[in-house]
């Protein structure tokens, strides 16, 4: 699950959050001899919005206080510093990131945890599907990529989310600008191309870390990759809504397949 589904009587009529509207649960789980006499809740209606607490305090702290500096992501930082600050999120303790923490180490903890997961962001057997997009142009190549993020589970599909958000963001700092006194506010330098060749490797890999020929891809996949995420974060904002067409639509097909699931959804309501 993803989101509450108390929300999803709150979408609005031009269109609806991804997770909200497609994240529904899988049929066998509304059997009640599963729960063995267990009252247990549907994963119809997710709890809380699934985002790793490394993802999300690191992307607010970036947001915070690293968005004018020059090449984050690309300029180095300090092991010992990084390795510490992972330690203490890995005891799963309440790690508290602020203005005295480097930008540069939480950068470098940022991309660790992406490139170190066990399944990437984007699962492994999506690997080929998502870098067939590469290929693609127009509108085609968006309506594949959003078909393909439609089949993330939700933990990965939340924190691609949070993720390609805060990419974004950074981009639109890229430029140097200036303040209403007329002073220049730096550039991070940091473009949606650069950042999509210093994450595309994180979060789409072929082979797991440490694997035979982990790391040795082929120029022609290396380019894909860079140019899949260029398009993931630029176009994100449209990529993880659905429209009300397609949300009455997969409604239509569970009232044919599931209608325990609609009376359960028209209860709620």
């Amino acid at each position: 699950g993803a989101m509450s589904v108390d929300s999803i009587t709150d979408l609005s009529d031009n269109a609806s959050e991804l997770l909200e509207a497609l994240q529904l649960s899988h049929p066998h789980e509304l059997d009640p001899r599963r729960s063995r006499g267990k009252k247990k809740p549907l994963s119809l209606n997710p709890i809380s919005w699934q985002v790793p607490r490394i993802v999300d305090r690191c992307c607010t702290h970036l947001e915070m206080h690293g968005l004018q500096t020059v090449g984050i992501f690309r300029v180095g930082s300090s092991k010992k510093r990084v390795q510490q600050l992972r330690e203490e999120f890995d005891q799963g303790l309440d790690v508290f990131l602020d203005e005295h923490q480097s930008v540069h180490d939480v950068a470098a903890l940022l991309k660790e945890f992406l490139r170190d997961m066990p399944d990437p962001l984007i699962p492994r057997e999506l690997y080929g599907a998502f870098l067939s997009t590469a290929t693609m142009e127009g509108p085609a190549q968006l309506d594949t990529l959003q078909l393909l993020l439609f089949l993330l589970p939700p933990c990965h599909s939340d924190t691609l989310l949070r993720l390609l958000r805060f990419l974004g963001e950074v981009a639109r700092h890229a430029e140097s600008s200036w303040d209403p006194e007329g002073r220049e506010i730096p550039g991070n330098k940091m473009t949606v191309s650069n950042l999509a060749t210093v994450f595309g490797p994180n979060i789409l890999q072929k082979e797991k870390p440490g694997e035979k020929d982990a790391g040795a891809l082929n120029f022609e996949d290396s380019a894909a990759i860079i140019l899949v995420l260029q398009r993931l974060i630029e176009h994100h904002h449209s990529l993880f809504m659905v429209s009300p067409e397609m949300q009455c639509d997969v409604l239509r097909r569970l009232f044919q397949t599931d209608p325990d699931v609609i009376e359960y959804l028209l209860r709620r309501k």
